[in-house]
């Protein structure tokens, strides 16, 4: 099952980076990738969620950075869908804390 949650993160994860260099560059964003990519980081929580109720409690970590992670990405989507200029900042953090919280995820599951 942890296996699953990472492969809907590393999905999501690749989705992002491309999302991230649009932003960087000052380009508007494809709505289709921003939904897929939040649908994907969602379904990846969400099995991550299951698995912590079922197996050890380590995930509970990476749970926390991904729900971190999730609250600046529903704060750059709302920014995105109403045309609004998305801080780079707030872009690349949320980056890095999925990228933290996917690293965990690994360290874990090996």
């Amino acid at each position: 099952m942890i296996f699953t949650a990472i492969a809907f993160f590393a999905l999501a994860a690749i989705i992002g980076s491309l999302l991230l260099v649009l932003i960087l560059r000052n380009r508007p964003t494809s709505k289709v990738m921003v939904v897929l990519h939040g649908l994907l980081a969602a379904a990846g929580l969400f099995i991550l969620v299951l698995y912590a109720f079922k197996n050890k409690p380590g995930a509970t970590e990476g749970i926390t950075l991904f729900v971190i992670a999730a609250t600046g990405g529903v704060i750059i989507f709302l920014r995105d869908i109403n045309n609004k200029r998305v801080p780079k900042w707030l872009a690349v953090t949320h980056g890095l804390v999925a990228l933290s919280g996917f690293i965990y995820l690994l360290w874990i599951a090996f």
